[in-house]
């Protein structure tokens, strides 16, 4: 059965940082691109971060580019989002999925699989 597991959110404050961790089962993960995904209230989907499996090239958003990094240890079958500077706009549920390449990591309709969610809160 295909699982994707999310962890590590929570509440903190603004310039704090949190890492955050997809933990797979079921299938190998080195075998996809994935994508860590975020939902704020009454907002769309927003593809935040991809890295792909054969050479681990990232992508990350305009919004978090240069305090986001995503890792992923082939090893433990886990993708990682690395949050640093944390700011109230990056309050959402954040979710990892599965995706075909990371040329669709901004694409809500082209996610395969992804997980229940994390939620992360950045208040003071």
């Amino acid at each position: 059965q295909v699982q994707l597991v999310e962890s590590g959110g929570g509440l903190v404050q603004p310039g704090g940082s949190l890492r955050l961790s997809c933990a797979a089962s079921g299938f190998t993960l080195d075998y996809y691109a994935i994508v860590w995904f975020r939902q704020a209230p009454g907002k769309e989907r927003e593809g935040v971060s991809c890295i792909i499996s054969s050479d681990a090239t990232t992508d990350y958003a305009d919004s978090v580019k240069g305090r986001f990094t995503i890792s992923r240890d082939n090893a433990k079958n886990t993708v990682y989002l690395q949050m640093n500077s944390l700011k109230p706009e990056d309050t959402a549920v954040y979710y990892c999925a599965t995706v075909r390449s990371c040329y669709y990591y901004t694409r809500p309709n082209e996610y395969l699989y992804w997980g229940q969610g994390t939620r992360v809160t950045v208040s003071s």
